[in-house]
């Protein structure tokens, strides 16, 4: 409905981007269920990657007491790298664990 919320858009650089990337990767990403590592095909053409995340309750920082509902969220990890072989590099250095 117009005027309705329906999401938001974060953007996170610097030592607070690291630290997020590193508690996404180490932390967050193991505590989905059934999980088998990310979407190897989910770059842009650009060097950017995307992965979708079905429960924001996988980070370790949300009470699940309090949450009323469970929601979705998309992380777009946006690179410097030229092309996408680049960028998957550079994120399987920093632990990326991508689905063989």
């Amino acid at each position: 409905r117009k005027g309705v919320e329906i999401g938001c858009k974060v953007i996170i650089r610097g030592d607070r981007m690291y630290e997020f990337l590193d508690r996404f990767i180490n932390i967050a990403l193991p505590r989905v269920r059934d999980f088998r590592g990310v979407n190897p095909d989910s770059f842009d053409g650009r060097g950017n990657f995307a992965v979708g995340v079905r429960e924001q309750i996988i980070f370790p920082e949300i009470d699940y007491d309090k949450v009323e509902k469970i929601h979705g969220l998309d992380v777009i990890i946006c690179t410097t790298a030229r092309t996408d072989e680049e960028a998957r590099r550079l994120l399987e250095y920093f632990g990326m664990p991508f689905r063989k």
